[in-house]
């Protein structure tokens, strides 16, 4: 029995497939001719068959050398599989985004090419294939949002954009939980440096796309932030992010203090309920009032909207008294924009965060958040909303009431 060397049985195999592809191709366009001359002839139009051309298409499957395409004699027919001057069936096209979106920068993708099929591409045309992505993105900016969230997430971080110079730019992160349970980015805005009038246009962003009840925001302490989410959401409770709070006073204390004080201080928010938490807090200012009355004194002025948890259902502590779950996906953004040193604008940026968002949320969006799906949770959740943002009747729903 003769066996064939494994190059020779790829080669086969591949061989084979092309073949098959191109039989199938050409089958398809035969009765696509058929069609259009069924339908000239309806027309009236004298027309017929002229033969075929051969031309060349990179399929996912290999080139295929010698495709007979059909003709008329008119030259009116145009086969659906692939435009006039197309010369690659799309595959590659999607596989340019993919590894785009997967971290590979244009100039990265192009070698790639080059070397796997011998197709020389420049970085430029790379970024005009992903450039595509753009419309998807104004699209998904736009988009109509959910009238109800329980939490809102605010976050932003920096990276480096290039326009006349480098320099450091902001991009404002939205996150939400949504009345179900289920979490998802909500939008992604980019530009200059985080301040509460740029917080300001997002939150209206928000609104102007149909989030008009929330129940509570959760962020860090930019100054500013919390007027400008009340004025959005003034129904709404803010929770300053705890875990923030904890980092910032951490540095202020002695080395020999640390963990003391660090321990001390988890009695405050890991308290059974918020009567307990503040009477804690006491006890950690009687304890470290005299040694550090600064952060004692922040900690104070700050209670009220470091313990807005309490006033939620307990199920849900550990998703709403700290924002690391939007800190989270702000590192990997980071990290993923990290190798690129600088972007050369601003769509370049919207690309990439565009594409790892949509990767987020189809990874999240169908799983609902811990203590979310309790029923007593719920419920609560559900009172919340009705008593903040009760149902108006309509007037004429009311007048057919008082008549029947």
């Amino acid at each position: 029995m003769t066996t064939i060397p494994q190059n020779n049985l790829n080669d086969l195999l591949e061989n084979l497939v092309k073949t098959m592809i191109q039989e199938k191709l050409e089958l398809i366009m035969k009765e696509e001719m058929n069609q259009f001359l069924q339908v000239e002839q309806q027309s009236e139009i004298r027309n017929s068959r002229n033969g075929y051309y051969e031309r060349t298409l990179d399929t996912r499957y290999g080139k295929i050398e010698e495709l007979k395409v059909p003709r008329d004699r008119k030259g009116n027919f145009q086969t659906q599989l692939f435009e006039p001057y197309q010369r690659r069936d799309g595959w590659l096209e999607e596989a340019v985004i993919h590894m785009y979106k997967g971290g590979m920068s244009t100039r990265d993708v192009a070698r790639f090419i080059e070397g796997m099929f011998g197709t020389q591409y420049s970085p430029t045309t790379i970024s005009n294939i992903t450039s595509t992505v753009l419309e998807d993105v104004q699209r998904w900016q736009e988009r109509p949002l959910e009238k109800r969230y329980s939490v809102i997430y605010l976050d932003g971080f920096y990276f480096n954009l290039k326009r006349d110079t480098v320099d450091s730019e902001v991009v404002y992160l939205v996150m939400g939980i949504n009345e179900q349970g289920y979490r998802h980015i909500l939008g992604f805005y980019i530009g200059g440096k985080e301040s509460a009038n740029g917080w300001r246009e997002v939150l209206g962003d928000l609104k102007r796309r149909g989030a008009t009840e929330v129940l509570l925001g959760v962020f860090d302490g930019l100054i500013g932030l919390e007027d400008a989410f009340k004025e959005a959401y003034p129904k709404a409770d803010v929770q300053h992010c705890v875990v923030h709070k904890v980092r910032n006073t951490f540095p202020k204390i002695r080395v020999k203090d640390k963990m003391e004080f660090l321990n001390d201080l988890k009695t405050i928010y890991n308290a059974p309920d918020l009567e307990l938490a503040k009477a804690c807090f006491d006890t950690v200012k009687a304890k470290w009032g005299k040694m550090y009355p600064k952060e004692i004194e922040s900690w104070e002025t700050n209670l009220p909207t470091l313990l807005t948890f309490y006033k939620y259902p307990a199920m849900i502590k550990n998703a709403i008294y700290t924002s690391n779950p939007i800190e989270r996906t702000n590192k990997e953004f980071r990290k993923r924009l990290r190798p690129m040193n600088s972007l050369t604008n601003v769509e370049a940026a919207e690309k990439i965060i565009y594409l790892d968002t949509i990767a987020h949320n189809e990874r999240w969006g169908n799983r609902v958040i811990t203590g979310f799906n309790d029923p007593e949770t719920r419920e609560a959740l559900s009172l919340l909303f009705e008593n903040r943002y009760p149902t108006i009747p309509n007037p004429e729903s009311k007048e057919k009431e008082e008549l029947k």
